[in-house]
């Protein structure tokens, strides 16, 4: 959660239709979001942004599923909502 980069991930994958509704290769609200969309969204490289990614998917905050040669993440958000019950409990 140090990055902004990964934050604006987290909000743009919130609303993927709205965001993505251009992906042509999946419906990107029931299916998520090609990891290229992400990238070009944050005009980052491949390689940044898998790497921003595999940080977001480790923590639980997102889901990574393949489907043929593409990668395809959307929010898990139960995971986030967890998480920030915990971090208002520690922070109280």
């Amino acid at each position: 959660m140090a990055s902004e980069q990964r934050l604006l991930i987290l909000e743009l994958l919130a609303h993927p239709e709205e965001n993505f509704g251009h992906q042509w290769s999946a419906d990107a609200s029931s299916f998520g979001v090609c990891m290229t969309l992400i990238a070009e969204a944050l005009s980052v490289t491949q390689p940044t942004i898998s790497r921003h990614l595999e940080i977001l998917n480790q923590a639980g905050f997102i889901k990574i599923k393949k489907h043929l040669k593409w990668k395809y993440c959307e929010r898990n958000n139960d995971h986030i909502k967890e998480y920030l019950g915990w971090l208002a409990n520690k922070l109280n």
